[in-house]
């Protein structure tokens, strides 16, 4: 069983930076894709930004320039730098890994999740 622990969320101030951290363990054969998901009160949950086993990234437009997604895949650790943070990222922010397994002679997907961690941006 594949097991994903976010860190670093936490209350900053407007213009601050956080950086957020999620740390896979278990067996993993290969990673398909790795993203950043996040859930305000309210809200539907939507994609922050993805990063593909190619190394392309996806960005979603209200943090374009500002967030930046990456990973260590010595580690099985995925990052999500957050500058210029602004209240309207307030939210619950969630990992996912698609893992792809092999299992009865073909390829398959898998999507994890992290439990959730808060960020909250105010004055």
């Amino acid at each position: 069983q594949v097991q994903l622990v976010e860190s670093g969320g936490g209350l900053v101030q407007p213009g601050g930076s956080l950086r957020l951290s999620c740390a896979a363990s278990g067996r993993i054969f290969s990673i398909n894709a790795m993203a950043w998901y996040r859930q305000a009160p309210g809200k539907q949950r939507e994609s922050v930004a993805t990063i593909t086993s190619a190394g392309s990234t996806i960005y979603e437009d209200s943090v374009k320039g500002r967030f930046t997604i990456s990973r260590d895949n010595a580690k099985n650790t995925l990052y999500l730098q957050m500058n210029n943070l602004k209240p309207e990222d307030t939210a619950v922010y969630y990992c996912n890994f698609n893992l792809k397994n092999w299992r009865s002679g073909r390829y398959y997907y898998t999507d994890y999740w992290g439990q959730g961690t808060q960020v909250t941006v105010s004055s």
